[in-house]
């Protein structure tokens, strides 16, 4: 049977519910979104004169979830406009709407016999081949569906998503005894190709595998915490980035789950297993359980384990239950790993340390490691799975067994084993059998160790293109310390940035000054993308500020025009360009992707010209670019006033706009209506070469060279006049001013009539021009050093 799903029913309107509608519609995918009909008025409706009867009442808490998703930050929806996509019910009056439906979603409250009743009363109105998925985090999947006919539990399964729904990439998919094998395979291509989601399909185990792993963690550093007499920030500095998570760490991670939640997923796990020392690793300690008494269950309640007043954060005192100011631990071990580059120089320099934080890493990473091993083979079908979803998941930046080869496994097995740790059979197996590691390479090839004690490739779908294996596989044509020229195949080159932190300077302008003769030459296109953390931040900031401080005005002015030049030749290439930016694309990151034929976003692109926030102006070719995006569309009608268009992209420049989202980048103007957006960043880099094959294979033609008609004086005027009105309220500073006279003199075309037609080349030159005198005035040189110190800008 062949599947499909063009409408789904979400019932329960909580936060994960509404997340996963919102996500839906962020994908373009209409839903009902349905709940209970409450048995009370609220004073509000009372004053309003309705009854009970009366539909805003009975869709109440679909209409409330429904606006939460408008007002949430950071935002569900990729644009506000998705939110119509979703339809607001109840299951009462809109029942009969799960018949209509290719998937229906249930997200009520996480009790079996609940979601037992609900699955009952949804089988009256299901039709054969609607899927039937449960969002539980830990509720058996074979237990819930019992009861039901065998045709329904065919089309039964588990769908996990994490929160927030859009953020989180981690999906478990989890069978029931009876699921069809191709619904199991549909299910998990759609999670990944159209909701962009990391799939992992899990055993039907309590809690699966992901609040299995990341539970026990939790329980365990709590515990080490209380026997080493830790306070609760210390455990929050050692757990963070240096062991490899996120910065919320631990404790900071529970206020946003939410106390309540991650006692309930503990207690779950503590009643559904049987041996007795896991199931005592899961009795929640006295002092949680109070908190949870007492409501303070973290950001919902505002306060938990951390409470701020204003401006202050105190941290809890677990020992008398009061409140402290919030320290700065700090420990030698700690800060040695902070120095070092990389997660897995991070956590190994950590845990090989001789203080109190080292030995309390090194005892929770222990325990957490042997658990893992332990219980891999009852939860998922192998390493993969768990490290895959204990990073997309909890945001591990490794996962367990990716840890464990980090800090060494035979030196980390031999100190488990002097401490008098029990090592699971398959560990040594391994170990006796000469594998050193559980990942391994060969000719790109990434291999991971099997329970049975080999090695087995990691397989990967033909849309995932691993920049890192095909170097490895010796396809790199050009490179350089800033860029890479890799051959991606079908006669697509990438050209990829891998400077720190991937900012532009000359190494790169060089690359892409070969790139162009070299694709030219002998490639049928480029894409410009790489799988590093963000696409690129933008310029190098250091040099530009070490530059004008050191007065070379004529080496950043050489610099800034050869960059210019640079792109515009990359505009005009005779063979298409594809720019594939993802996450932070700032700057001179989206100044490169302008010239390109086509910009493939990732769906999660934060895109913006933000140099105004550094005290300058885009150098690169930035305002010409956005501006002729906004007019393009109507410049060649005169009738057509441009000044609304100039306007708004002195606007998206001079406030530093920033995109929430690939969609979102449309509307200010940085991507066009024709640009794709791919929802998996894992797929970017094959579907940018895709439309790269497509551009060429239609015969591609450059685009040919256009003036462009500005406003001129009439139109700089009009701003200055805006200008004016904003320095005189107070809402900009004098030196604000200043840059956005410069910013609105280069949108405007400078000293011209209205309607003049110039060359791309004079916008340049004016770019250019402000960019280098604002670079020496004193005030952007503290706005480049404050970001380059503290990493925000400065207001002066």
């Amino acid at each position: 049977m062949d599947f499909k799903i063009g409408k789904v029913a979400v019932i329960g309107a909580g936060v994960m519910g509404t997340g996963i509608a919102a996500h839906l519609a962020n994908v373009g995918i209409p839903s009902y979104l349905l709940d209970i009909v409450p048995n009370e008025l609220t004073e509000e409706e009372k004053a309003k004169g309705l009854s009970l009867q009366h539909p805003l009442v009975r869709n109440r808490f679909a209409n409330r979830g429904k606006e939460a998703l408008l007002k949430s930050k950071p935002a569900l929806l990729y644009v506000p406009g998705n939110a119509d996509l979703i339809k607001t019910g109840n299951i009462e009056d809109d029942f009969s709407v799960l018949s209509e439906v290719d998937w229906i979603i249930e997200v009520v409250v996480e009790k079996l016999q609940v979601k037992q009743q609900l699955f009952e009363k949804i089988e009256s109105v299901w039709k054969p081949g609607i899927i039937v998925s449960s969002n539980t985090s830990g509720v058996s999947i074979n237990q819930m569906s019992e009861g039901r006919s065998q045709e329904f539990r065919q089309h039964f399964l588990g769908t996990h998503f994490f929160n927030p729904v859009r953020y989180m990439k981690l999906l478990e998919v989890i069978p029931c005894s009876d699921t069809k094998p191709e619904l199991l395979d549909f299910m998990v291509n759609f999670g990944e190709r159209v909701l962009g989601k990391g799939v992992v399909v899990c055993k039907d185990t309590v809690n699966f595998i992901a609040n299995r792993i990341g539970t026990y963690g939790l329980m365990v550093t709590v515990q080490e915490m209380t026997k080493n007499g830790l306070t609760i920030d210390e455990i929050d500095a050692i757990t963070g980035p240096a062991m490899g998570r996120p910065k919320s760490a631990t404790f900071r991670t529970l206020d946003i789950v939410g106390l309540d939640t991650f006692v309930n997923v503990a207690n779950n796990v503590h009643a559904n297993v049987t041996d007795p020392d896991e199931k005592a690793t899961f009795v929640v300690p006295d002092f949680i359980q109070q908190m949870v008494e007492r409501r303070w269950l973290g950001q919902k309640t505002k306060q938990g384990f951390y409470k701020k007043e204003g401006k202050e954060i105190s941290v809890l005192d677990y020992n008398t239950l009061d409140y402290r100011p919030a320290g700065k631990p700090n420990f030698a071990s700690l800060e040695a790993a902070k120095a070092q580059k990389g997660s897995a120089a991070k956590v190994k320099t950590l845990v090989n340390g001789e203080d109190k934080a080292a030995l309390f890493a090194w005892g929770v990473l222990k325990r957490v490691l042997l658990y893992t091993a332990e219980r891999v083979e009852e939860i998922a079908d192998d390493i993969v799975s768990v490290d895959k979803a204990m990073k997309w998941g909890f945001n591990w930046e490794l996962g367990p067994f990716e840890t464990w080869d980090a800090i060494g496994l035979e030196k980390s097995v031999a100190r488990m084993k002097q401490e008098g740790e029990t090592i699971p059979a398959w560990v040594e197996q391994m170990l006796a059998s000469g594998k050193t590691a559980f990942y391994s390479r060969e000719n790109g090839v990434k291999l991971f160790a099997t329970l049975k004690g080999d090695y087995k490739g990691i397989e990967q779908p033909k849309e995932f293109i691993d920049l890192k294996a095909l170097k490895e596989q010796g396809k790199k044509v050009k490179s350089n310390a800033g860029a890479s020229l890799i051959d991606i195949g079908d006669g697509i080159v990438c050209l990829e940035f891998h400077s720190q932190n991937q900012v532009i300077g000359d190494d790169i302008t060089n690359m892409i000054n070969e790139t162009i003769t070299e694709v030219s030459n002998n490639w049928r296109g480029l894409v410009i993308g790489n799988q590093a953390k963000n696409f690129c931040v933008g310029a190098n900031l250091m040099m530009i500020l070490m530059g004008a401080q050191d007065e070379e005005w004529d080496d950043i002015a050489y610099s800034v025009k050869r960059f210019q030049d640079t792109l515009l030749k990359l505009k005009y290439l005779d063979k298409p360009v594809v720019a594939a930016p993802f996450s932070m694309t700032l700057g001179g990151g989206i100044e490169v992707c302008y010239p390109a034929d086509r910009i493939q976003a990732a769906a999660e692109s934060y895109i913006g010209l933000v140099e105004v926030g550094v005290g300058l102006l885009p150098g690169g070719g930035g305002n010409k670019e956005l501006l002729i995006r906004n007019i393009e569309a109507v410049q060649d009608n005169k009738d057509v006033d441009l000044q609304p268009f100039v306007n708004k992209t002195f606007e998206t420049i001079a406030m530093a706009k920033v995109s929430t989202s690939g969609p979102d980048a449309k509307t200010l103007g940085h991507l066009r209506q024709t640009d794709g957006v791919t929802v998996n960043t894992d797929y970017l880099i094959y579907d940018a070469k895709q439309a790269a094959i497509s551009l060429a294979d239609a015969g591609y033609r450059p685009p040919q060279r256009k003036k462009v008609r500005v406003v001129g004086e009439a139109g700089f005027a009009v701003l200055k006049v805006a200008l004016f009105g904003m320095k005189h309220s107070g809402f900009i500073s004098d030196h604000d001013m200043k840059i956005a006279e410069k910013v609105a003199y280069v949108l405007t075309g400078g000293d011209v009539p209205a309607n003049t037609w110039v060359t791309e080349e004079y916008l340049l030159d004016l770019e250019r021009e402000a960019f280098l005198s604002l670079c020496g005035e004193p005030k952007s040189q503290e706005r480049m050093r404050y970001m380059l110190t503290n990493g925000k800008p400065l207001r002066n």
